[in-house]
């Protein structure tokens, strides 16, 4: 095939919807244009790029390994346009900040809407969307620009060929919460008191649940362990619910108290949970994570995570 110069972003919409729907026919029901059209286009697209994006697969067009590499672009390229869209589009002619932020699900909800909550303190205004999901999604996301931040518990795994960054942004000793039933029953000849007493744990996944597990050994204890959870929200909800005791960072006890009506039973000595803002960038330049971090080192959170 030969090469022409440039590239005609309609024939690579064409092509990213036909990806994304995996038919020329659904695509061109999307798009509402004829099936031939479509085909015309990815020829174009394919004959200027000089390779086969595509591939037939029984009754399903496969990308192949160069159809790949030209998604992961195209993934790039609508997303902007469409935060291109989003920017202009207000009437408001002040100067909008978007942040787009990925929420860990095993990242407890009250340390990341309190690590937000700095964002906002700009003199610009900030529009924030958040999107929960596994460490692993996020990842991939972020190193693909679909989003500016990622909020976990863990750093960055070692040895990964990822081009992110990890950002200690603080931590805190995890204590055991309860309704004030629980509460009540088990604070007394804590931790002793917890052995065979119901705990509602995260799931073997979250970078904190082996130091739980420790902690139990250590001390010698074996609670029954009545519920495992991937989200932090749901074990949460669980907790509230009285259905068992809980983990949950030991400076956020009016917080939990507030929201989730559940006291500490004990802390934890030596379990600290670990909070993490991953970019893109060695040195942050986004003005609304260096807003973050830069309250953190005002002792903008003191009263929520210990540094």
């Amino acid at each position: 095939m030969s090469k022409q110069t440039g590239l005609n972003y309609r024939h690579l919409y064409y092509f990213w919807v036909v990806a994304k729907e995996g038919s020329v026919t659904r695509a061109a029901e999307r798009l509402d244009v004829a099936v031939q059209t479509i085909s015309a286009q990815l020829s174009m697209l394919e004959q200027s790029l000089g390779r086969a994006l595509l591939a037939p697969q029984g009754r399903r067009l496969v990308l192949t390994e160069a159809g790949r590499v030209a998604l992961g672009f195209a993934d790039q390229i609508f997303l902007l346009g469409g935060q291109l869209v989003d920017a202009l589009g207000s009437s408001s002619i002040e100067r909008t900040i978007r942040l787009t932020v990925g929420i860990s699900d095993s990242l407890p909800k009250l340390i990341s809407s309190r690590l937000l909550e700095a964002a906002l303190t700009l003199p610009e205004k900030v529009k924030l969307v958040c999107h929960e999901d596994n460490f692993e999604s996020l990842l991939g996301d972020l190193s693909m620009h679909k989003l500016d931040v990622v909020l976990t518990d863990r750093p960055v795994p070692h040895g990964t060929t990822l081009r992110v960054f990890s950002h200690l942004l603080g931590e805190s000793e995890i204590s055991l919460f309860g309704v004030e039933r629980l509460a009540r029953q088990y604070r007394d000849d804590f931790p002793r008191s917890i052995n065979g007493a119901p705990v509602l744990l995260p799931t073997r996944n979250n970078a904190v649940r082996s130091r739980l597990d420790h902690w139990f050994e250590a001390n010698e204890v074996r609670p029954d362990i009545v519920g495992e959870f991937d989200d932090n929200a749901l074990l949460n909800t669980f907790g509230r619910n009285g259905l068992g005791l809980f983990p949950a960072p030991s400076t956020l006890a009016k917080d939990v108290l507030e929201q989730f009506n559940a006291s500490p039973v004990g802390e934890m000595s030596r379990v600290t949970e670990q909070f993490y803002a991953i970019s893109n960038e060695r040195k942050i330049k986004h003005p609304a994570i260096d807003a973050i971090m830069t309250a953190i080192d005002k002792g903008f959170f003191a009263h929520g995570i210990d540094r």
